[in-house]
């Protein structure tokens, strides 16, 4: 069983990403800026965003982090969006989600402007995905993506399930998985909680993308001999003792004796998506500043 190691993995992103950062500033170019916009006081999303300040540091990228009360109107928001859109020094930010229930997220994300969307969230990044353009790809599927790409896992022909239909993971990932790209070129199923009989599309797939968030919702012993699963995955358990842990939405003990090469929670998808943001921006930032953009 090969463990698909997204912190390794991340690091040598992030050490190809400081690498042209260096050189962006040697050219006489400015420091990519990222900035975030985070509304209201959510434990797990101070957190994210706590970690991609501290990844632009050790790349070498600008970074903002704009606190905003969950008090904030939507017309509030939205001018902040606005402000951001025609900030020059921002090349690329996200607006944190969950956002509060009173505030239309799809309003926020139609707002931005989608040369600085390193979300990949907005319409017309979505769209272009579907059509193969090139475009901002949301981090978390772009990650996975790289991910397969240097693990060297062969997705050519394979039957892919992913588990997970939103427009954030489950849906972009199969739109990805069945590119006639490599990775790629796969055959794709999306299944999700209302699926009939789930247990026999994962036992017939070679590759699982399971990004439900339930926790273990995949039982070990649905895992195909010598499937590569991806656990995107991540739930806070409390354990006997009162402390919290991190799992994922594939029972791993049990997956890991069956699969040919898994993804562990934590350490697999999360570093991924997080280095593909911080590349996100710096190609937002060659864009921006009409330079050539890094490989």
């Amino acid at each position: 069983m090969q463990l698909l190691d997204g912190k390794s993995c991340s690091e040598q992103i992030r050490q190809e990403i400081a690498k042209t950062v260096s050189q962006l500033k040697a050219d006489g170019q400015r420091a990519p800026h990222l900035a975030a916009v985070l509304v209201g006081n959510d434990g797990a999303s101070q957190n994210y965003v706590a970690f991609k300040v501290k990844d632009c540091e050790e790349v070498g990228l600008e970074s903002t982090t704009i606190r905003l009360e969950d008090s904030i109107t939507e017309q509030e928001l939205l001018a902040k969006v606005d402000e951001l859109n025609k900030d020059d020094a921002i090349d690329g930010f996200i607006v944190q989600l969950p956002l509060p229930k009173h505030i239309d997220e799809n309003k926020i994300i139609l707002a931005i402007d989608p040369a600085k969307d390193v979300d990949g969230f907005c319409p017309e990044n979505v769209g272009r995905l579907n059509l193969g353009l090139p475009t901002f790809i949301s981090a978390t599927p772009n990650g996975i993506m790289e991910l397969l790409r240097r693990y060297e896992i062969d997705t050519e022909g394979k039957h892919c399930v992913v588990l997970g239909r939103s427009n954030i993971v489950g849906t972009p990932m199969a739109v990805l998985m069945s590119r006639n790209t490599n990775p790629g070129n796969a055959t794709v199923t999306i299944a999700h909680s209302r699926t009939k009989d789930l247990a026999s599309f994962v036992r017939q797939s070679d590759i699982v993308v399971a990004a439900v968030g339930r926790p273990q919702m995949v039982p070990g012993d649905w895992i195909k001999p010598g499937a590569t699963v991806i656990d995107v995955g991540i739930n806070r358990i409390e354990k006997e003792d009162g402390k919290t842990k991190l799992i994922g939405d594939v029972e791993f003990e049990g997956a890991s004796k069956r699969a040919g090469a898994i993804t562990p929670v934590p350490g697999g998808v999360g570093p991924m998506t997080m280095a593909v943001l911080l590349a996100n921006t710096v190609t937002a930032a060659c864009r921006q500043a009409g330079v050539d953009e890094p490989a």
